[in-house]
């Protein structure tokens, strides 16, 4: 069964940066597509953004160009990294995995247990 460990996560100031780092066991993140997403306080999960095994990446629309994602294959880890941090990006930070392609949705087999951000303004 494949587990995933989010870290990273913190109180950090607006305007500020963090890097968030998913590690995982029991699946191979050069195969399965890693995806982020988000939760804050009185709202739904959002999708943040994926990368899959030919390191193509997706990202929501209002997060491109602050947010990155990257995998370590020898370390079997993704991470999110979060720049120009704003106090709407405060928010439980999920990680997943999913044995398909690109997207999205939610469809995901695979979450870790979250991390909080909190963003100071």
């Amino acid at each position: 069964q494949g587990q995933l460990v989010e870290s990273g996560g913190g109180l950090v100031q607006a305007g500020g940066s963090l890097r968030l780092s998913c590690a995982t066991s029991g699946l191979t993140v050069s195969v399965y597509t890693m995806g982020w997403f988000r939760q804050a306080p009185g709202k739904e999960r959002e999708f943040v953004g994926a990368i899959n095994g030919g390191r193509e990446t997706i990202y929501a629309d209002s997060l491109k160009g602050r947010f990155t994602i990257s995998r370590d294959n020898v370390k079997n880890t993704v991470y999110l990294q979060m720049n120009s941090l704003k106090s709407e990006d405060t928010a439980v930070y999920y990680c997943a995995a999913r044995n398909g392609g690109l997207t999205a949705t939610p469809y995901y087999g695979y979450w870790g247990q979250g991390t909080q951000v909190t963003v100071s303004s």
